[in-house]
């Protein structure tokens, strides 16, 4: 296997649920030669989707990392899920990937999640190449898909493929670069040849030919010098003028064929090969030097100082714990000790593996630009740094989204509740989406998620992979709080604690954030000189966060809002004390934010539906009733679109209502839009129950 950074590349799948990205994965491993059989989806003996829960729905939950070579190039490459309740997946693997495979299905073009995962890879400067499968099935329209992916996703799409025929007729594609056909000899796609494209075709395959020159000429200023000196370039100058242009990402080529047919795979692994980057040909991260608190840039090579990221955790029943890490620069051995920045202690690396899949491989060592696991950390989680502890530096991150979904959770028996705290500890430090808390009022343990399919996830592996049983609650919609308006409070805090006296006035002021800003809690650099001791700024900083987490008006989480001390007073050295700045701080932000005018937001589900056009009344008509609001329709082929944005909380069990509004015909998708304000009557109702 390649170890040198250039014949390597760290590669993601991603794509809209159903688009074929599991299918498409495993052909590329069996024509990769890491299996011996066609896996399938339906059949549930597919490679990446190892989980029991993942063969019984037929749908990826948790991102599959695995290594296959093709052309002498080592391909990472990491199947994510499509479903928007796992989404984390999808965001921690566009993390530490280099390029990706965006996979379109040829009938329902860019679909809603197509365009979440687009935006997820623009946000991590991924390079890309666009597959469009499911050529073989009927509806299916290649040019439409290019044009959707230029239109709604702002892609620079360009053909690189043709497609000779379509549905019953769809027999090979055109590569436009070398402009032959590529026709199939056998079932499993195996073996092929090369031939002249059809006379039939000629004109429209020689347009598209000269249109992909054009445009890469219009994105790359050496390909555009030799382009206007000879409009007839050979096809390997075209192709490296390609790969610069995917590494710019300032185009995309598409590429098309049928992964469950076994058409097209082996020239998607040829792109992956010839367009998309090398470990070395990314932008270095930029990491935060521990000692200095300066940025640093990280060398990417293997003689460098260590730096690797924790991007992943999963638990394997024989193995234990694994943590993939992702090398950006030195070398990790096994045995080595290494430094986590975060914790702040060593720990020390007892094997390195080499997944596949739910298999391993077991390393010596992992160089920088490779992804693999570890296995013997104790501390670290998700988003960890490893490095040298002689030149300690701190990679940026993984940002997980808030959960939007709730159910209370409780052990079968009292023998089990430590099992059962253990347990989610663990799929906690799995998931960064999986939250567990425990409400102080009643001491009831509550699971938090990304909706009602996430948390039955949960609930059955704790079962299954934990043999922990538990009653759960009914699922319910996870509510924040905010203000609307700015406040400000005067707040005395003057008690006798144990034959000492605390007292500390403080006076503060809550105002409204921007949609999306979450908290933030300051006090001003005036009262930071005035306060007797400079360690009372970060108590109070950590009662004022502690106060907007726990809400004034249903105990829901506040987000969205400031606050910040802007005044004190004193009445002598002796009084003030640490109880007597936190219960000021505490006690004022909440006489301050109820006097901000407080609302409560619900998070508000962007959803999307494919109907026949007979149903479209009701369907509309269901979801008005719901507070939901239709943004917009649109006819694809013989099937009707419709987009709506609608609360959470009007949307469970709509799985089971649609198929009843549409005798089954009618599918849906949904992903998390924003947070809205409740309106009056939702607020009396929650208030009150």
């Amino acid at each position: 296997m390649a170890t040198g950074m250039e014949q390597i590349r760290n590669i993601g799948i991603v794509a809209h649920i159903d688009a074929g990205k599991t299918t498409t994965t495993e052909r590329i491993l069996f024509y990769a030669g890491m299996t011996h059989r066609l896996g399938n989806v339906d059949e549930g003996n597919t490679v990446t989707d190892w989980m029991i829960q993942e063969r019984e729905r037929g749908i990826t939950i948790t991102s599959a990392a695995i290594t296959c070579a093709w052309r002498g190039t080592q391909i990472n490459l990491i199947d994510t899920p499509g479903h928007v309740d796992f989404t984390i997946e999808v965001e921690r693997a566009l993390r530490v990937l280099d390029g990706a495979v965006g996979v379109f299905c040829a009938v329902g073009g860019v679909q809603p999640q197509s365009e979440t995962v687009w935006r997820q890879a623009n946000r991590h400067h991924v390079a890309r190449i666009a597959f469009v499968n499911k050529m073989d099935r009927m509806g299916a329209d290649f040019a439409r898909a290019v044009a959707e992916m230029r239109e709604k996703l702002g892609a620079n799409a360009v053909a690189a493929m043709l497609p000779v025929g379509a549905a019953e007729t769809y027999a090979g594609e055109i590569d436009l670069i070398s402009m032959r056909q590529r026709r199939y000899l056998d079932a499993e796609g195996k073996t092929f040849e090369d031939v002249p494209v059809p006379a039939e075709m000629a004109a429209e395959a020689q347009a598209a030919h000269e249109a992909l020159l054009e445009a890469l000429a219009e994105v790359d200023e050496p390909f555009m010098e030799a382009y206007l000196e000879n409009p007839e370039q050979d096809a390997a100058t075209v192709r490296a003028a390609l790969r610069r242009a995917v590494i710019a990402q300032t185009l995309v080529p598409v590429l098309c064929g049928s992964s469950l047919k076994n058409r097209g795979t082996q020239a998607l692994l040829d792109a992956v090969v010839d367009y998309l980057p090398s470990p070395d040909e990314r932008q270095a991260p930029v990491g935060i030097h521990v000692r200095t608190e300066a940025p640093t840039e990280v060398e990417m090579a293997v003689t460098a100082p260590l730096s690797a990221l924790v991007f992943k955790i999963a638990t394997d029943p024989y193995v234990g714990r694994l943590f993939f890490v992702r090398v950006y620069g030195g070398t990790l051995k096994k045995g080595q000790n290494v430094y986590n920045p975060r914790t702040r202690k060593r720990e020390r690396v007892m094997k390195l593996l080499r997944v596949k899949s739910d298999e391993e491989e077991e390393l010596e060592t992992l160089g920088a630009g490779d992804i693999g696991a570890v296995v013997g950390l104790k501390e670290a989680t998700t988003g960890d740094t490893l490095c040298a502890e002689n030149q300690p530096v701190a990679l940026m991150g993984i940002t997980a989204p808030e959960p939007v979904m709730f159910m209370a959770i409780e052990p079968k028996s009292t023998a089990e509740k430590d099992k059962l705290a253990a347990a989610l500890g663990q799929l906690a430090a799995e998931d960064p989406t999986c939250q567990v808390r425990t409400d102080a009022e009643t001491g009831q343990m509550i699971l938090c998620g990304m909706g009602e399919l996430h948390l039955e996830i949960l609930v059955d592996r704790l079962k299954r992979e934990f043999n922990v049983t538990a009653n759960t609650g009914k699922p319910m919609v996870s509510y924040y709080e905010t203000v609307s308006a700015v406040a400000r409070r005067t707040y005395t805090f003057d008690r006798e604690i144990a034959g000492r006296r605390h007292c500390a006035t403080l006076t503060l002021e809550v105002s409204p954030l921007e949609r999306g800003k979450g908290r933030q809690a300051a006090v001003a650099k005036s009262v930071t000189k005035r306060l007797p001791k400079p360690e009372y700024s970060a108590i109070i900083t950590d009662a004022l966060l502690d106060a907007i987490a726990t809400g004034v008006l249903a105990r829901f989480p506040m987000t969205d809002v400031r606050a910040e001390v802007v005044d004190c007073a004193l009445l002598d050295e002796e009084t003030a004390s640490d109880v007597a700045f936190r219960s000021a701080a505490v006690m004022g932000f909440r006489e301050a934010a109820m006097a901000a005018q407080p609302e409560l937001l619900e998070p508000i589900m962007s959803l999307d539906i494919v109907t026949p056009p007979e149903y479209v009344g009701d369907i509309m008509g269901d979801i008005n009733g719901r507070r939901g609001q239709v943004r917009d329709m649109e006819m694809k082929g013989d099937l009707q679109e419709v987009h709506a944005l609608v609360p959470l909380a009007e949307l469970f069990g709509y799985a089971t209502a649609i198929r009843s509004l549409s005798r089954g015909r009618a599918s849906h998708t949904m992903e998390a839009g924003a947070f809205a304000v409740v309106p009056k009557t939702v607020k009396e109702e929650l208030l009150n129950r």
